[in-house]
């Protein structure tokens, strides 16, 4: 027992728990549940409901003495309070006396379920959340078998009734609890939903445009402890008791969050499994019980029908259907007479298993394997990374975060609620980036910089704090100087790095950069510090870890090459300036889920399973390793990628291919001294989390699934691992070279890639293929929003809209990616008017 400790009895058990700790907290501890609706472990106490009415004996005192008398046994003499007390917004207290099943109380909470029901509707049959409902649950244990109100009394309101295009609401079904308005209020910081009207008429309304803008709103349907919200795509879609549960892991960002995939068979799908709902899987070090709506709606494209189900080999000019054996056979026939001309090109979706193997396969015949990205540093990332022991939740006051080059918000949104929620406590927040984000909300410094300046940023922050003279020549804004003092006065530092406004040669000074600065501030090495690269794809660390380099210009990496096996990318697709390229290939191998662009192209095509029917792992942005689980059965005769790999390598000579994902692990953590302890035994084990929640009492931390299935390893740094590297101060990249407007690419949440087209929920979401101004540059152009513009660029030329925003830098035009304008790096450019055929 620490001096911060308060020792308290609850129904009769002992307990002690640290100073401040609430009622109902101490009671979880205990293993003692008392009920609630409003109260959340993560949100603010509100004692709205009434239902945690508990009585509280507190020993007396001497008015005169001070003292506290004893009774006859030698124990305090309590006073209970005449009114029972709500136990989710009282603080416990020495030498307490908590009755959380009295008489009284069980009483008390009997009326206020009673109250509860007076107008809520006998929805039950058909309720969506019958089966995991809080008050269904807590109605049988602790209310009225039947009621003293007049059924002609109750209140009818709206059915039904869309707060967004993501999520209904069923105004009669609402308890009013508010852990919905609190959540977006508190944790996702969007406050777009909250109460109108009073008393029984109260109801909850939207107050943005479009309805419940927010990226986090399917998190409110988790919490709702009624059938009140629910999602679109679930709606009266299945019963909780007849889903099965499989744990994953979210495959759209580097976060890592985890999931419970949901399934059941359903006649209307011809008897298949099929994936009903997504949820969050408690993991307090990744995600906490939150995920966001990216992650919860758009899965569809893994078991969407237009997948490819059989492999296809290249016969007349035409791929036709063919066997596995056949379609390997001439995969490997053709790969092998390229020798070391095959170039193997990964894309940062794949699994570690199959990066593992992809790279094995082609260098078994002296091919080089690369991986599909255009930002670079991975290498520096898990040299400074975060350690075995480094917690985002731990960081707080006396401690510093870096966010330089990274919109967190539209590109890893988790992250960006952990940073944001560090900054809450105290933590000192530096964002640094040309352009305004959704962070600098909670940001004690912003340092703004022109786009392509990132690394001048950091240097310009290291040189408040150095005497070398080569720093002198880089900016002084004014809020650098702070920033810099509150680096170096900080506990523990986290930089997370992206790549907006930089090519890869640009991301790896960035990298370099960052890391001198943890090592010359001395927090390299500490560990809750390090550095995190916000990766475009969930798996791009894990593929650096495993040896793969980024082909940062796919097409200038295939010119020279005779053939290439292309996994998990579609450089035709993202690019069309690659088509020469690929067209100069004798031959083609393609891997993948789709018959993509690139797949049309190739003498080989061969079909893999999404992340919903196999098992493998994935590598955080932070450096943990996580497993996923098969979910639903695979689709026609698709195989997983380390199979395709493994299978494809034992004709050309590679060694014996993997017998499953697990011996992958097994050869991985043989070979790479960082994954050392990554066994499955160890990404499967699990400890207590708190706060409890998934358990069966549902209401603590609503409808979230407990961690039964493993909550990762992180592997060891690069420091852990006792390598050395000297601090290394980059040289500034040079500016991207031509004349007009620089042409930036950002990421959009909602993009318009292979993995979320499929998901039509999301289609009033996803960006358009538009380009964003600011007003002056647009007015300089001729340009009104709304027009339709062409975009002149290294010889190249797309149409799309124009979108004046204000915040855009000037002389700068924001592209998003994957919105159909395929620009893939930083590059000048012209804007033109559609149809005109003179500058503007």
């Amino acid at each position: 027992m620490s001096d911060g400790d308060v020792r308290l009895t609850i129904d009769g058990r002992p307990v002690t728990v640290p100073a401040g700790t609430l009622v109902v907290d101490a009671a979880k501890v205990a293993g003692i549940d008392i009920p609630v609706f409003c109260y959340h472990p993560k949100l603010e106490p509100v004692g709205m409901c009434r239902m945690c009415l508990v009585e509280v004996g507190r020993p007396t005192r001497d008015r005169t003495t001070g003292e506290v008398p004893l009774d006859e046994n030698g124990k305090p003499v309590l006073f209970y309070n005449v009114k029972l007390e709500t136990a989710c917004t009282t603080p416990v207290g020495e030498g307490w006396n908590v009755r959380v099943m009295s008489d009284k109380a069980l009483i008390g909470r009997k009326e206020v379920v009673e109250f509860l029901l007076t107008s809520h509707p006998l929805d039950c049959p058909i309720c969506d959340k019958g089966g995991e409902c809080p008050l269904q649950n807590l109605t049988l244990g602790h209310g009225p078998g039947t009621s003293r109100f007049v059924f002609d009394d109750k209140i009818r309101l709206q059915k039904r009734v869309p707060l967004g295009d993501l999520i209904f609401l069923d105004r009669e079904r609402c308890i009013q609890c508010a852990r919905c308005i609190r959540f977006q209020e508190e944790i996702a910081g969007d406050p777009v939903i909250g109460f109108y009207e009073r008393g029984r008429k109260l109801e909850i309304v939207t107050f943005s445009e479009p309805g419940f803008d927010s990226y986090f709103s399917g998190n409110t349907t988790d919490i709702c402890p009624v059938g009140a919200l629910t999602t679109t795509d679930f709606r009266f879609g299945a019963r909780p008791w007849e889903l099965n549960a499989a744990a994953s892991i979210c495959p759209h960002c580097p976060v890592g969050c985890n999931l419970t995939l949901n399934t059941r068979r359903e006649a209307e799908s011809g008897g298949a499994e099929v994936i009903k709902r997504v949820m969050p899987r408690q993991n307090e070090q990744v995600n906490e019980t939150w995920i966001c709506d990216k992650g919860r709606f758009a899965h569809h494209y893994a078991s969407s029908p237009t997948r490819l189900q059989r492999p296809l080999v290249r016969r007349e000019g035409q791929l036709v259907e063919s066997s596995w054996d056949e379609a390997l056979q001439a995969a490997a026939d053709g790969l092998r007479a390229a020798g070391p001309g095959l170039r193997g090109i990964a894309g940062g979706r794949l699994s570690n298993e199959d990066l593992f193997v992809f790279r094995r396969t082609v260098e078994a015949v002296g091919g080089s394997a690369m991986l599909d990205s255009r930002m670079n540093g991975g290498d520096l990332a898990a040299h400074y990374g975060l350690g075995r022991e480094a917690d985002l939740g731990r960081l707080g006051r006396g401690d510093a975060i870096l966010v330089v080059g990274a919109d967190l918000h539209e590109e890893a949104p988790v992250w960006w609620l952990r940073v944001k929620q560090a900054a809450q406590r105290g933590a000192s927040l530096i964002v640094a980036h040309p352009r305004p984000t959704r962070l600098d909300e909670a940001a004690a410094h912003h340092l703004a910089f022109a786009h392509g300046r990132s690394v001048e940023a950091i240097l310009g922050l290291a040189g408040h704090r150095s005497e070398k003279k080569e720093f002198e020549r880089y900016g002084r804004s004014p809020e650098m100087g702070p920033a810099a003092n509150a680096i170096a006065e900080a506990g523990d530092l986290v930089i997370f790095f992206g790549g907006e406004g930089l090519d890869g040669a640009g991301t790896r000074a960035l990298a370099e950069a960052c890391g001198a600065l943890l090592a010359a501030s001395g927090h390299a090495g500490k560990p809750n510090s390090g550095l995190v690269a916000v990766w475009p794809r969930a798996n791009d660390q894990g593929a650096w870890d495993l040896g793969l380099r980024p082909a940062d210009d796919i097409g200038g990496s295939l010119r020279p090459a005779k053939a290439a096996y292309l996994a998990a990318c579609d450089p035709l697709g993202d690019d069309p300036s690659t088509q020469p390229a690929l067209d100069s290939l004798s031959f083609l191998v393609v891997q993948e889920l789709y018959l993509t662009a690139t797949a049309e192209r190739a003498h080989v095509v061969l079909p893999a399973q999404s992340f919903v029917e196999r098992e493998g792992s994935l590598t955080t942005g932070e450096g943990r390793v996580q497993r996923f689980y098969p979910a639903v059965p695979p689709l026609g005769e698709t195989r997983p990628d380390w199979w395709i790999a493994g299978a494809l390598g034992a004709r050309l000579g590679a060694s014996e291919p993997p017998a499953s994902a697990a011996d992958c692990m097994e050869q991985i953590a043989a070979a790479v001294p960082a994954y050392a302890q990554t066994s499955y035994a160890a990404l499967a084990e699990v400890h207590e989390q708190w706060p409890l929640v998934g358990g069966e009492d549902l209401y603590f931390g609503g409808t979230a699934y407990a961690n039964r299935q493993g909550l990762g390893v992180k592997r060891s740094t690069g420091i852990e691992l006792g390598n050395k590297v000297e601090i290394a101060w980059p040289d500034p990249p040079a500016p991207a070279p031509g004349s007009g407007l620089l042409f930036v690419p950002v990421y959009r949440l909602y993009d318009r890639g292979t993995t979320v087209l499929p998901s039509m929920l999301l289609e009033p979401h996803r960006s358009r293929q538009q380009v964003e101004l600011n007003a002056a540059d647009a007015h300089a152009l001729g340009i009104r929003d709304g027009d339709r513009i062409a975009l002149e660029w290294d010889s190249r030329a797309e149409m799309a809209e124009v979108a004046v925003v204000q915040g855009v830098p000037a002389g700068i035009a924001l592209v998003p990616r994957s919105s159909g304008v395929n620009l893939l790096a930083p590059a000048r450019g012209r804007v033109r008017p559609s149809g005109q055929g003179t500058d503007r």
